[in-house]
């Protein structure tokens, strides 16, 4: 038996440039049924090795998979768009090989999969959560010579005799990572992978699951089985320090990797397996730049060993904006305060560490005065990068059920092309979608017309990194501009 995991013909987050990078969910899932001697695997990265939908297909037809994936764990590939690339993937390969078994995972598959099942009939299966255990169970279900009802499998989603949609029983949490093998990088054109146009030889890595918050808006609602959602989203579990430096090991002696973006939601959860990872990677003289995502509760808790960070090679840190002040804050679940994000900001400054505010627009109850007060109190907090968003909603989420209760979308209508969080997608209580966008794009143009910021930021001893990072940021900003336009097409 053999399993292909697909990537199809996609593009990245216009505001990213020239950004792709390995699917994380596919190198993890396939070196898992590879350590387990399950099935033959097989990886095609349409997108890094600039193949179209025909040469996809081509691929395919030859390789000759019993099973196709399909999945991703971030929304930064380009948003929920994404999964519109995969079900089209699907739907190319099951019309031209009927046989073949198409398998859909991850980000939105897990938090929608009844309407997923439902709008795609060329979708076979659905892996609810994480998918290695469910994989495993469902490949060695199918290999049994007396195979059990498929329904009876946790986390998976089938179809019965008739076609119906029938569901399996929640799929536990792995509790332990660190059990996983190391991602399956040799399926992957590794020398392919490029970082805000600037970064190469680039990788990002996810070593941890889940987050300790639950802001409403996130993407990670829709990670997760919506019967145990809250639950699963804030089980978080990472990976060992010396884990993490073994991985980085390999993708610098191996494949030359010189910088990697943490994707994780919130890489400096454990204060002591930080401290480990930046001891055992000084140790072994790996020299990976590195970015990480945080929140900033967490920052300033560990103010003490950012210099430690710095120098292991953190180079630009994100922290969450969002919003304008603390009750705003603290409506979304995000749990921390303006001021913490004004010293986070101020504490990476003073260690020569580039930083990277996320602001949102399009909240509920957002009015032109209270996203003209956003710019206002992001201007002031002053990070190096200033990375807008528009709520786009995620199944699972309080944001989702609200909009769906407003009349705003209908779930089985929307294109998926521009809910990609860089298109304005739907109202607020206040404001139409034209509205948002043009406030959006007002706010992106006010931010980096300023001069003085530029002229800091050029002229500071970042590391090169953090000023080509903000160099592309500014080249795409016309192309992230045109998106606000509720009138754009997706190409």
């Amino acid at each position: 038996m053999k399993v292909l995991f697909l990537t199809p013909p996609l593009k990245a987050w216009d505001s990213h440039g020239n950004h792709k990078a390995c699917n994380q969910m596919h190198a993890q899932l396939a070196a898992y049924l590879r350590e387990k001697k399950l099935v033959e695997v097989d990886a095609l990265d349409c997108r890094a090795l600039e193949m179209d939908w025909d040469a996809m297909l081509k691929y395919v037809q030859k390789s000759k998979p019993d099973i196709v994936f399909v999945g991703e764990l971030l929304h930064s590939t380009c948003g929920a768009a994404v999964i519109w690339y995969f079900n089209e993937g699907l739907r190319i390969i099951k019309e031209a090989m009927p046989n073949v078994k198409a398998v859909a995972g991850g980000l939105w598959y897990s938090g929608d999969f009844e309407r997923q099942m439902r709008l795609f009939p060329w979708i076979d299966y659905i892996m609810i959560g994480e998918a290695e255990i469910t994989m495993e169970e469902l490949i060695n279900n199918r290999k049994a010579p007396k195979p059990i009802n498929e329904r009876e499998i946790p986390g998976l989603v089938s179809r019965d005799a008739s076609g119906n949609v029938v569901v399996g029983p929640h799929r536990d949490l792995i509790p332990d990572l660190n059990t996983l093998p190391m991602p399956a990088y040799d399926l992957f054109p590794m020398d392919k992978y490029v970082g805000h146009t600037y970064w190469k030889p680039f990788a990002e890595l996810m070593t941890s699951r889940g987050c300790p918050g639950k802001c409403h808006f996130c993407y990670e609602w829709a990670l997760y089985d919506p019967r145990t959602a809250t639950k699963d989203f804030t089980s978080w579990r990472g990976l060992k320090g010396k884990r993490i430096v073994a991985e980085l090991e390999l993708l610098e002696k191996k494949y030359g990797i010189t910088t990697v973006v943490f994707q994780d939601d919130a890489f400096n959860t454990d204060t002591q397996a930080m401290i480990e990872f930046c001891e055992e990677k000084l140790k072994c003289g790996n020299q990976i730049k590195w970015v990480c995502l945080g929140r900033a509760d967490q920052w300033i808790s560990q103010h003490a060993i950012i210099p430690l960070m710095r120098k292991a090679g953190l180079f630009l840190a994100l922290t969450g904006v969002e919003v304008e002040d603390d009750l705003s804050l603290a409506k979304t679940g995000k749990g921390v305060t303006i001021d913490q994000i004004k010293r986070t900001v101020q504490l990476l400054r003073a260690n020569n560490i580039g930083s990277v505010g996320t602001v949102l627009v399009g909240l509920k109850d957002d009015t032109e005065a209270k996203i003209k007060e956003r710019l206002r109190i992001a201007d002031e907090i002053d990070p190096d990068i200033f990375a807008l968003d528009y709520l786009t909603p995620v199944p699972n989420s309080p944001d989702w059920r609200y909009g769906i209760k407003q009349g705003w979308f209908d779930p089985d209508k929307i294109d998926l092309r521009i809910w990609d969080f860089q298109h304005p997608v739907i109202p607020t209580d206040h404001l139409t979608v034209d509205e948002v966008g043009r406030l959006g794009a007002w706010c992106m143009r006010e931010y980096y017309s300023k001069p003085e910021r530029i002229h800091r930021i050029f002229t500071s001893d970042y590391d090169l990194e953090v000023k080509l990072c903000v160099k592309d940021f500014m080249s795409n900003i016309a192309k992230w501009e045109a998106n606000s336009r509720t009138t754009a097409t997706v190409k």
